[in-house]
């Protein structure tokens, strides 16, 4: 089967459900395509399953990036407080924790019943379960191979997250359009780091260590949060360095 859009969007999580909801309010005839069964399932999991979906302060210093610019521009053209007016707007009912986050109070899956809400038009379709096998430049847009079926699109959008969570299908499907197409991309590092101990270790002993990189300095600054050692990096493995953090105990061991 042939068929012919205005967008094609590859990709039903956060970003994928946002960009079909504004393409779809601009009269643009949109299809979503992911090989999951169920949209938005990175979000339902985020925040312990209450889906942290913005914080209070909210500025380009929050983010690390090789062209700062684009970070200014994007969030003065869409800010926290258009996100938290929408999420007001369907009446999910939230709360602020620590540093000005926000989590919603009952269930992520709040968010994922807005956003589809909010795609919820005659001109944007959903397929699932959907794979795509390959993605063509042409003089019109885009072709794309996807199961038996040929695409066509004026506008392609790739929305398909990075690598974390593969047991929630994560793949390296995103990096290797970008290669197909040229694009370069940044080193990838790790950003969770996996903390394990021996049954002897009491679960009562461990508590928070947030770690978090500075922009102009490679070290690492460390916030201690009654005991050690919960580990959360940003950046940078950090295998050696919790290793002496737990050197106080013999029971305890890090990978």
């Amino acid at each position: 089967m042939n068929q012919k859009v205005d967008v094609v969007i590859i990709g039903a999580g956060a970003a994928g459900l946002m960009c079909a909801a504004e393409a779809g309010k601009r009269g643009r005839r949109v299809l979503v395509l992911d090989h999951a069964k169920k949209p938005g399932r990175k979000i339902l999991i985020s925040g312990g399953g209450k889906c942290n979906f913005t914080n209070y302060d909210v500025s380009a210093n929050n983010y690390l990036c090789q062209n700062p610019h684009f970070v200014k521009s994007a969030l003065s053209q869409y800010t926290n407080w258009d996100f938290i007016s929408l999420v007001s707007k369907y009446g999910i009912e939230f709360e602020e924790r620590d540093h000005g986050q926000l989590f919603c109070l009952e269930s992520a899956k709040d968010i994922v019943k807005m956003m589809l809400s909010e795609c919820e038009s005659p001109n944007i379709q959903f397929r699932y379960q959907t794979d795509v096998h390959s993605i063509e430049k042409t003089e019109q847009g885009f072709s794309l191979h996807a199961d038996t079926d040929t695409i066509e699109c004026d506008s392609l959008v790739v929305a398909t997250g990075g690598l974390s969570m593969p047991k929630l299908g994560a793949t390296p499907f995103g990096y290797k359009i970008a290669e197909q197409f040229g694009l370069e991309s940044c080193r990838r590092l790790r950003v969770w780091c996996r903390l394990r101990c021996t049954k002897k270790t009491k679960k009562t002993s461990l508590s928070s260590l947030v770690l978090q990189s500075q922009r102009k300095s490679p070290r690492m600054m460390a916030r201690y949060s009654k005991k050690l050692c919960c580990l959360l990096t940003v950046g940078y493995l950090v295998h050696q360095y919790c290793r002496f953090l737990l050197s106080g105990s013999r029971d305890k061991t890090c990978r």
